[in-house]
């Protein structure tokens, strides 16, 4: 097991050790993640195991999107369905989402509502079609995957609500436009509770560390990936894609909430959006690398404490 102070047992001076350590941080999934998530060895950057290409990820969609589709016999077209329904969930979910100041594709009272119906039916469809299979392994996994959303969506409307529906907005854009012209004493730690939760949502519903091990070959341990396991070539692009946008659309949601802090511009909210991607997603890198998987009945625990930053984050807003 690597130690916390692995980068101490490293040669050359203090100011190339610190350089490497900084050097590794910025590698670890930063460049990639925004667009395909992290890849399964990013990891491996920060403890120097194995260094991969920055465009893997690229090229294994390419090979998937490449190959044959194989179907069990006893699969029907719910099966086919789902792959499309979860591509179509996270695309959508992006669009309506507000980027670097500049409102999404599409805007209206109650969006929200939308986005966190369209990941719950995306997982729905995703659970019917592993049932589909027959298969003892994926049954169990949508069994996992079913308890874990008890506390998850409502985690989701609780943030939501800390962000939109406290403070009186009618939609996220118009949440963000407000917040710019507060101050971090109206605002600061209501954001600051909000980004918490939205980022163990990120990584509880992305299937990450500590919640799931997107590696993992023990079925019995597994939870996403055991609802998967008959998927093939694009359908199981698509699915690898559509976790990436979810990622991706949570790392936004964080910016967003975050950025109107700071009073900036346009073009400096745009920047300071991808400076945030590249830093939450190389804390996702951290945290993946410097823990291990919780045990499964703890999984809950560590979900619910989304819905309780949350909840606090809905109080406070009340008080201040």
């Amino acid at each position: 097991m690597c130690s916390p102070f692995w980068w101490r047992s490293s040669g050359g001076s203090d100011y190339e050790r610190y350089a490497s350590f900084l050097n590794s941080l910025c590698d670890c999934g930063t460049i990639r993640s925004p667009v395909c998530g992290h890849h399964p060895k990013d990891e491996g950057f920060l403890f120097r195991e194995e260094r991969i290409s920055l465009f893997q990820t690229y090229r294994d969609l390419f090979k998937l999107l490449h190959k044959g589709i194989v179907y069990s016999k006893s699969v029907s077209w719910l099966f086919k369905l789902a792959p499309l329904a979860s591509l179509a969930a996270s695309l959508i979910a992006c669009a309506w989402l507000p980027f670097g100041g500049m409102t999404g594709l599409f805007s209206f009272t109650g969006g929200f509502l939308l986005i966190a119906y369209l990941f719950g039916a995306a997982r729905f469809v995703t659970m019917l079609a592993s049932l589909d299979t027959a298969s003892a392994f994926e049954g169990m996994g949508a069994n996992r995957e079913a308890l874990f959303a008890v506390f998850a969506e409502p985690a989701l409307l609780l943030g939501f609500g800390a962000v939109i529906v406290a403070p009186g907005n009618s939609s996220l854009a118009n949440a963000i436009s407000v917040a710019q012209n507060t101050t971090f004493s109206d605002y600061g730690v209501v954001a600051a509770l909000a980004a918490v939760s939205f980022f163990i949502l990120a990584l509880a519903e992305n299937s990450r560390i500590p919640v799931d091990d997107p590696t993992t070959h023990l079925e019995l341990t597994m939870i996403h990936e055991a609802m998967i396991l008959d998927n093939s070539g694009p359908d199981l692009a698509f699915i690898e894609f559509a976790s990436s946008l979810k990622l991706w659309f949570f790392y936004v949601l964080i910016a967003d909430i975050i950025l109107p802090l700071f009073h900036v511009g346009l073009v400096a909210r745009i920047c300071g959006t991808f400076l945030i991607v590249f830093v939450l997603a190389a804390l996702t890198g951290i945290v993946e690398s410097s823990m291990a998987r919780l045990r499964l009945m703890k999984v809950p625990q560590f979900i619910g404490s989304a819905a309780a930053f949350a909840f606090i984050a809905i109080l406070l807003k009340g008080i201040l």
